[in-house]
């Protein structure tokens, strides 16, 4: 079992759950320009309303309380409240979140506000975005604004979610809002950039707070896994997973780069071998800033890949066998990343550790009895939280679980494929559905896990 105190929680981010509101206007942000650019990768659809989270706040937040939900991590769209990402402040945004927080604490819900999942106001990227080295002050701006008026009734902060998927989907590859594929030495500036957007957003969020706050950062990657616990196995995959290789087309999809500058305060030696001749110039001074204490590492884990050592110790990728279990969206399951990921990050960074994002999409359906039943979403959390157990046994300094996401969402490029929510959303009629996992996640929850396959003599 977890301790009395570990945070059980659920999370969203606001572009794929608010939708929009006439009353409380916003300005644009990267993704309304790149789904309107790019709807045949949609099906033609768009986020204006989403999940109406937006309208159905109040009845969202007393559904999370009926299923025993106490804390939830939802990020702030930094157009709602600086509609061009800098200058005045719009105070109808600030209050509709200020509502939004009230009510969540109104049903025992405890906030965690979450600065950047990924809106970035089209008004900064018409100005170079990530590029521009003024997104320093302007996210330190954001910060101090979102510090200054949620801070009394909201505790727990994190700054940006998975710097890797900003940076490598948003600029590398393209795949993602802004959806550009710029030059190495371009994206390697918008890396240095966004890490001391970061450092100086640390520094907003504490300077201007009215009480104690606690902050974080939530980054991500895929997790490598040894293809057995020896020894042997288990060094090649922690090499792997710190690993810095030269690989153009995806160098952002990396642990090291984005973690080692701020928790360790510097960046990898790998990386700057290997990529020394697109490196923008890197200053102590940057390193201080982007060096700043942090409460809790935040770790969003979905999935892994298999590593042996060779007769050198050197890691060999180990391909999925035939039929290899998979999400809706075909994503590997392989619940053993949740264990490695968490045991290789705090051997390395030594840091309070919270899982932010973890859950699977299914190909969930409304059954003829009216009710959804995911029986292949309870088995994924019980096996991904079952190892999460026996990290936390081993004496990793777990202190929560942010399961993705609590309703179904609208899945960026992906438009509304791909069910990640334990409540199901009706996109026809908005209506909500507690699914069969969110039952039993209550359970879960309220017995602190006691009721996972791992405290009831289960083989995984």
């Amino acid at each position: 079992m977890f301790r009395d105190d570990f945070v059980w929680g659920v999370g969203t981010s606001s572009y794929q759950f608010e939708g929009d509101r006439d009353d409380v206007p916003r300005g644009l942000c990267i993704w309304d320009t790149y789904i309107e650019e790019n709807k045949a990768r949609t099906s033609g659809h768009d986020a204006k309303v989403a999940c109406d989270h937006i309208h159905k706040y109040k009845e969202d937040y007393a559904l999370m309380k009926e299923l025993g939900i106490k804390n939830y991590r939802f990020s702030i769209n930094w157009c709602r409240i600086l509609p061009n990402g800098t200058g005045e402040v719009d105070m109808k945004g600030v209050e509709l979140y200020r509502d939004m927080i009230k009510s969540m604490k109104e049903n025992g819900i405890e906030p965690y506000v979450t600065l950047y999942h990924w809106e970035l106001p089209q008004a900064l990227e018409d100005k170079g975005g990530w590029l521009n080295p003024e997104i320093v002050n302007w996210f330190s701006e954001y910060a101090a604004v979102v510090s200054q008026y949620f801070s009394d009734i909201a505790k727990y902060f994190f700054t940006i979610n998975e710097p890797q998927c900003v940076v490598g989907l948003g600029y590398v590859n393209g795949g993602k809002a802004p959806g550009k594929k710029l030059p190495m030495k371009d994206t390697f500036q918008i890396a240095h950039n966004l890490l001391k957007a970061h450092g100086a957003a640390v520094i907003a969020l504490r300077g201007h707070a009215k009480q104690d706050i606690k902050v974080g950062y939530a980054p991500t990657c895929t997790v490598a896994v040894p293809v057995t616990d020896d020894p042997k196995d288990v060094e090649a995959a922690r090499k792997k997973y710190f690993a810095m290789e030269y690989n153009p087309g995806n160098w952002a999809w990396n642990v090291s780069w984005f973690s080692d500058p701020v928790i360790l305060g510097h960046y990898p030696e790998q990386g700057m071998e290997v990529y020394k001749d697109y490196l923008p110039e890197i200053t102590d001074e940057d390193m201080k800033l982007i060096c700043q204490p942090l409460d809790f590492l935040g770790q969003n884990i979905y999935h892994g890949y298999f590593i042996k050592a060779d007769e050198n110790g050197n890691p060999v990728d180990v391909p999925y066998y035939p039929g290899f279990p998979e999400t809706g969206v075909n994503w590997p399951v392989l619940p053993r990343a949740l264990y490695y990921g968490m045991k290789f990050a705090y051997e390395r960074y030594k840091l309070p550790i919270i899982v932010t994002e973890n859950g699977m999409a299914n190909t969930d359906v409304i059954s003829l009895d009216g009710k959804v039943h995911d029986p292949q979403r309870i088995n994924y959390l019980d096996r991904y939280l079952s190892e999460l157990q026996k990290a936390y046994d081993e004496g990793i300094d777990i202190k929560g679980y942010f399961l993705w996401s609590f309703t179904d969402n609208f899945e960026w490029e992906q438009g509304y494929h791909g069910r990640f929510g334990i409540v199901y959303i009706d996109f026809n009629d908005l209506r909500r559905i507690p699914k069969d996992s969110a039952y039993w996640y209550k359970e879960i929850m309220e017995s602190n896990g006691a009721k996972l396959a791992i405290n009831n003599g289960m083989k995984l």
